[in-house]
């Protein structure tokens, strides 16, 4: 797809305009915008040829970041299986270092995860994560008591990352929303009613003027899916 080719070159200026990495928010919902049916419940909505587009999105980034709550309900690899490629760095933003070290991202995954934590995390939990090959990375946290995530930008971007693509889940997607931290939406819609969590949570805004909104949106079917992409304004 064109815009696959577009995302280096934007990602680059993105990063030597900012300073921070190039973020595309990428993930399926369904028609209702749900991404699961409960909470902390995996829900696959995306189909076959959705999914390659995927893992060509997930190839084309340095690193992948997620919620811990994704890792704790999906157990995932974050890796590029369905196309050739190179996998991306995980990243994980945990604040109370709940990661498990039988996860599959530091049993299975060759390039070991960084954990976003907050300042001052417990040493014994820290140890036991660095033994088995997470790099620890702690931020401050915001007037609302979460991860400072243009501080987690900031430090990505310090350790050389150009581009990082956001997958979930919902506190993650909202607060990237909210936060205007996302630059690109890659948005899967599968044909089904699901009537469960939604993937996008309340944005606090009223105002049209403050929605976020695709620019040049552009859209193609894929198997049974819509996939919708374009720059966020």
């Amino acid at each position: 797809m064109d815009f696959l080719r577009l995302l280096g070159a934007m990602a680059a200026e993105h990063r030597k305009a900012t300073g921070r990495p190039f973020v595309t928010l990428s993930y399926a919902q369904s028609l209702d915008g749900c991404i699961s049916a409960r909470p902390g419940e995996a829900l696959v909505l995306s189909g076959r040829q959705s999914m390659k587009l995927t893992h060509r999105l997930r190839a084309g980034h340095d690193a992948i970041l997620v919620g811990i709550g994704t890792v704790l309900s999906d157990n995932p690899r974050l890796t590029v299986r369905l196309v050739n490629g190179r996998s991306p760095r995980p990243v994980v933003v945990d604040s109370m270092l709940r990661l498990p070290l039988e996860s599959r991202l530091l049993c299975e995954n060759l390039r070991p995860p960084w954990v976003v934590t907050a300042e001052f995390p417990d040493p014994e939990r820290r140890k036991a994560l660095e033994a088995a090959g997470a790099k620890i990375i702690p931020v401050p946290r915001n007037g609302n008591g979460y991860l400072d995530l243009g501080v987690v930008l900031e430090k990505l971007g310090e350790l050389g990352l150009t581009s990082v693509m956001v997958e979930g889940g919902s506190r993650i997607i909202t607060s990237f929303l909210k936060e205007r931290l996302a630059d690109y939406l890659v948005l899967t819609v599968a044909p089904i009613v699901v009537g469960g969590m939604r993937g996008v949570r309340h944005l606090q805004s009223s105002d049209m003027d403050h929605f976020r909104r695709l620019k040049n949106p552009q859209h193609r079917r894929m198997g049974e899916d819509l996939v919708l992409w374009g720059e966020l304004t």
